[in-house]
């Protein structure tokens, strides 16, 4: 094994930061129940409201929006639930979704779909943009929820959430977006953006894991996915996970106080990775838009390299990277990403996910620019389909 660890797979997750992890051990002291009314318990309260503001401001949100979860998967399941609910007593029973959404919307969806309501699965163009035409056709009078994700996972693709916002509500449909791998990247805004739900998670942000955050709009509907006590102002029950929402409120901090920064200088490591790349391996596929994409995400295929046989040779450089999303691993199928794009199966089983973070330098790239093309050159020359 190598002694060298460059770590390219921040879309999966981050590392805690030294600022949040410092922050969490002074914050082990902080135990009183949030609920309780004793000075312990206002003490937690009042972390966890500082807490609660800084999350918000992160996308110019008021902090009474803000819902705190155990993660993305558990805010998207709880806005797909709560329109569940509430199709059975209204006349709107159409859901818009699209092809490229986490596993966890696509599965909220489908669950949708088998219980009677019709959901339209709106297609991608082949850089991962929506199919406006496709969407505009299925808006209608009838639909109650339009969910699309910010930025995609795989493919560091940004939507036009904003314009996809003014159209759904020109229809009266409520607006959800995934925003999980936009935050702490690019600008978010609710209020420029227009949505009524949108959706965070702690540890895509260099904060600790089991930790989200929905926003919902004022008088946006909004119905429980955990019963029990009256946390969350009965949204949400259960005793407060203090030490992951003071993580979490310290690095929304953290992330909006640095987001130019860390826009500069991601878009340049992944633009030097990008090149290299280009210039050192031949036959190559950049997947995505070339503009509208996150600046620490670059998705490439390697047509005649199996990806996993990538991965795993970079792995034993040192390299950590993804074939795709962390949460489809394990899986044989093609990313249902990439099928969307029309890639191809082959294409989409050659591709590689490189998505860098703050701990990333030009160092690193380069090591990646060293090790990557005699790795792909040997896995082509051991496929039978080549890739010269």
């Amino acid at each position: 094994m190598a002694n060298r660890r460059v770590y390219l797979d921040y879309n999966a997750t981050t590392p805690l930061s030294n600022e949040v992890k410092s922050q969490m051990i002074a914050d082990l002291e902080i135990y009183g129940n949030a609920s309780s009314m004793h000075e312990d318990g206002r003490n937690a309260r009042v972390r966890i409201e500082e807490a609660r503001h800084n999350v918000a401001a992160l996308i110019g949100a008021n902090a009474n929006n803000i819902v705190w979860t155990s993660g993305g998967s558990e805010s998207n399941n709880t806005v797909f639930a709560s329109m569940r609910e509430l199709a059975a007593k209204d006349g709107r029973n159409e859901f818009i979704t699209t092809t490229i959404e986490h596993p966890c919307v696509l599965n909220s969806a489908a669950h949708l779909k088998s219980l009677g309501y019709k959901v339209h699965f709106i297609g991608v163009d082949s850089n991962g943009k929506l199919d406006m035409d496709a969407f505009k056709a299925a808006l209608s009078e009838r639909v109650l929820l339009v969910s699309v994700m910010m930025a995609n996972n795989e493919l560091g693709v940004i939507e036009d959430i904003a314009e996809i916002s003014k159209l759904a509500k020109n229809a009266g449909a409520l607006v959800h977006s995934d925003a999980v791998q936009a935050a702490g990247k690019i600008q978010v805004d609710v209020n420029k953006l227009g949505v009524d739900y949108l959706t965070l998670s702690c540890h895509k942000i260099y904060g600790p894991k089991g930790v989200g955050a929905l926003y919902h709009k004022n008088k946006a509907p909004l119905l429980p996915l955990i019963h029990g006590g009256h946390q969350e102002d009965g949204i949400r029950a259960g005793t407060y996970n203090n030490l992951g929402i003071l993580g979490f409120g310290k690095a929304a901090e953290l992330a909006l106080k640095g987001l130019e920064e860390y826009q500069t200088k991601l878009r340049a490591l992944r633009q030097r990775l990008c090149d290299g790349i280009t210039s050192k391996i031949p036959n190559i596929k950049i997947n995505g838009h070339t503009k509208d994409v996150l600046p620490n995400t670059l998705n490439v295929s390697f047509p005649g390299a199996e990806g996993e046989a990538i991965l795993l040779s970079l792995d034993l450089e040192g390299i950590a990277v993804s074939t795709g999303s962390a949460c489809a691993s394990g899986s044989l199928d093609p990313s249902h990403v990439l099928m969307a794009i029309g890639v191809g199966p082959e294409l989409a089983h050659s591709s590689i996910r490189f998505s860098m973070g703050l701990g990333t330098t030009e160092l690193d790239i380069d090591y990646v620019l060293e090790k990557l093309p005699p790795i792909i050159a040997r896995l082509r020359a051991m496929s039978s389909v080549t890739g010269k």
